[in-house]
């Protein structure tokens, strides 16, 4: 699928349905996680399973798969002295997305993350390394120019969750002049809805900042479903284009995910229906989230 026909579709409100957890099911099928930058490395080490988890994710009716490139965060990679290596594997990773959607209707998303490292066994950021915004630009650019030249359809910014560097992400993103899909996650603190992992940053200002990037879709993802719902009654206030959900299920306990909880496909399609009367028409899963869930969504929706 070209993206001029997922634009024709976004404009007449028309259904558009995502894949699963990209980096959970190549877990889950057995390849080996890291507990610095966990699913990014399989890329070069176990292709065969990154390709089966894209083909399935087809076969299950996504309209968009998204690239294995969430994990070669430009950060985490500079945190680690690993820049030089980013580059090869996104190359490879958009090779196997590439390859599961020819002769099929799908459009392939590179994925975009800021993920920073994390503190072992956890899924909280590791605070003490940061950078300016002028050396973030420099890797953020380099990673979305790369995406863009290795011919993805759209940037897909993943794990958006504050004002400063999900914001300058999402400006590189931009100038590429691809069609840019931001998605914010979202947890509680108390009362309050903040950016996952970023206490300090409330939802309703990242949402604010980042819908006045406009760009072609907003989508609260790797979110509880039970706080989907409140989140985008905020995300509203802000943000009256094209609106997409892909929540979460279990949680990460760095290298692994953990799959708890898990929300029955049934359960995913009823929670997307509620979406649906609130605005969204973009429709998927993040982590935890698997190929009998989307084909589930596919089924109902398409």
């Amino acid at each position: 699928m070209s993206y001029d026909k997922i634009k024709k579709k976004l404009a007449a409100g028309e259904t558009i349905i995502l894949d699963g957890g990209t980096g959970t099911d190549i877990q889950r099928r057995g390849a080996p996680m890291s507990g610095e930058t966990w699913c990014a490395d399989v890329n070069a080490t176990h292709g065969e399973i990154v390709r089966s988890v894209h083909d399935d994710y087809v076969r299950a009716g996504a309209d968009i798969i998204a690239a294995n490139t969430f994990a070669t965060s430009p950060l985490s990679f500079n945190a680690y002295g690993r820049d030089a290596e980013l580059a090869t594997l996104d190359a490879l990773a958009v090779g196997y997305a590439k390859a599961a959607a020819k002769g099929h209707d799908v459009a392939v998303a590179g994925s975009f993350s800021t993920q920073r490292p994390v503190i072992v066994g956890t899924d909280r950021t590791d605070m003490s390394k940061s950078w300016t915004r002028d050396e973030a630009m420099v890797l953020f650019r380099r990673k979305a120019q790369h995406l863009k030249a290795l011919g993805v359809d759209l940037i897909m910014m993943e794990m958006m969750r504050d004002t400063d560097y999900s914001l300058w992400a999402c400006e590189a993103a931009m100038e590429t002049g691809l069609p840019v899909w931001i998605g914010i996650s979202v947890e509680k603190q108390g009362d309050v809805l903040t950016g996952f992992g970023r206490e300090d940053q409330k939802f309703e200002d990242v949402a604010k900042a980042l819908a006045a990037l406009n760009p072609e879709v907003i989508s609260v993802m790797h979110t509880s479903p039970n706080t989907t719902d409140e989140a985008l009654t905020i995300l509203r206030k802000y943000w009256s284009g094209p609106t997409g959900t892909y929540p979460e299920c279990g949680y990460y306990a760095a290298p692994d995910w953990q799959f708890v909880d898990v929300i029955a496909p049934s359960d995913l399609v009823h929670k997307s229906h509620d979406w649906n009367k609130l605005g969204a028409t973009v429709f998927g899963g993040c982590c935890g989230i698997g190929p009998d869930h989307i084909h589930a969504l596919a089924q109902e929706f398409k």
